[in-house]
């Protein structure tokens, strides 16, 4: 049995892995679980180019992170380490961490400000507790690329005591901003103010000078910033009241709408959730929740650009980011003021840069690597290195 480095994102219905060589570099496999933790679901592997899908019978988590474990030992991999993508560590994990009885009690506490994600993240590091106990488990923060941020961009509006009690700006997605941040040494844009849209499902942008992270979209929780597939981002506080006041709504069914009915679903009046179905489809709202997705991330790269006082680059990652033409196009038509010019035909061939020659601002497609830089944390980690 060779030794690997497990990468493990979970997420409420899927299970993403990948195996990597214990330096954290070379990649081995790749898998996912569908449905994860429901009845029908089915995992997928992708080793040295053959790709292998089995239907899992059973329904719970356990069952299913033992399949992804027994499907590496027939390919002959034994995890040296896994390491789990965690959305939240609060103020004080602001690098990785090998679970012990504390972290979890402590990320527990945490469950609060990360309702839906942060108890998957607990649950699968539990399964693979319970399938191996002397399995090391490594927690990567989503929050940690944030931590460095000015004081002043961490802050909200009220009373200080609430500051002092963790209610403040986080940030998030750090995982994905941290695996760009990396790269652009290679671009020449080491020291550059860029600003990352990671739109997906889940989207957001991140301010990003000299590779460190300025100011974040997302705030307290992962509903702020831009709106999603699902969520609405920036909502007046009021709203919520509203809703609870006149409406007669409890914190269950704010929550359900806030993470579940709002976003590109809720402005397209329930059409879709998915960006690809929105562009082709020729209703008016449709049109509409594209159109709003568009403006409001036009208007944050704005705002980032503020906070770094000056841009130079723009940079699309994750599934929309990396995969629509249609929206790169759109938000810098909107941004065109700041001297962003499209490459028609780069755009649609997904070129790393997208902008003319000429463009006095330019702006590239680079895919996100959550994964990675998961892997790359944990050996670091692992090896003593803490040159994170």
């Amino acid at each position: 049995m060779s030794k690997a480095l497990i990468a493990i994102n979970a997420g409420s219905s899927t299970l993403k892995f990948r195996a990597y060589q214990p330096d954290g570099v070379q990649l081995l496999a790749r898998g996912m679980v569908d449905r994860f933790g429901s009845a029908g679901a089915s995992l997928e592997l992708d080793y040295g180019g053959r790709q292998t899908r089995v239907s899992l019978a059973g329904s719970s988590r356990d069952e299913a992170v033992g399949a992804v474990l027994n499907i590496l030992a027939d390919k002959g991999l034994a995890p040296v380490a896994v390491a789990h993508r965690v959305v939240h560590g609060g103020e004080h994990y602001r690098s990785p961490a090998v679970l012990s009885p504390k972290v979890v009690d402590d990320l527990a506490e945490l469950i609060p400000l990360a309702p839906l994600h942060q108890p998957v993240s607990l649950a699968v590091m539990s399964a693979f507790a319970r399938l191996d106990s002397q399995l090391t488990q490594i927690a990567c923060f989503d929050t940690a690329f944030h931590c460095g941020q000015p004081a002043v961009a961490t802050r909200f509006g009220i009373a200080r005591h609430w500051h002092e009690q963790g209610i403040r700006r986080y940030g998030f997605h750090g995982l994905s901003y941290a695996s760009i941040a990396r790269r652009l040494a290679d671009m020449s844009l080491a020291s550059a103010r860029v600003v990352v849209c990671h739109l997906g499902s889940g989207a957001s942008a991140c301010a990003i000078h000299d590779g460190r992270s300025i100011a974040s979209s997302m705030g307290f929780s992962a509903v702020d910033g831009l709106m999603m597939g699902t969520r609405p981002g920036n909502l007046d506080p009021e709203v919520v009241l509203y809703w609870m006041e006149h409406e007669g709504m409890d914190i269950a069914q704010v929550r359900q709408e806030m993470y579940k009915a709002s976003g590109l679903l809720g402005v397209s009046g329930g059409i879709s959730a998915d960006m690809r179905e929105l562009l082709i489809s020729k209703e008016v709202a449709a049109k509409e929740a594209v159109d709003l997705f568009c403006y409001r991330a036009a208007r944050e790269v704005a705002s980032l650009a503020t906070a770094m006082k000056g841009l130079d680059a723009v940079v699309f990652t994750a599934g929309i980011g990396e995969r629509s033409p249609e929206v790169r196009a759109r938000i810098l038509k909107q941004l065109g003021w700041l001297g962003f010019e499209t490459d028609i035909a780069a755009n649609l061939a997904r070129s790393q840069r997208i902008t003319t020659p000429g463009s006095n601002r330019h702006a590239y497609i680079i895919a996100t690597d959550e994964e990675g830089e998961m892997a790359r944390e944990a050996a670091a980690l692992l090896s003593g290195d803490v040159q994170l």
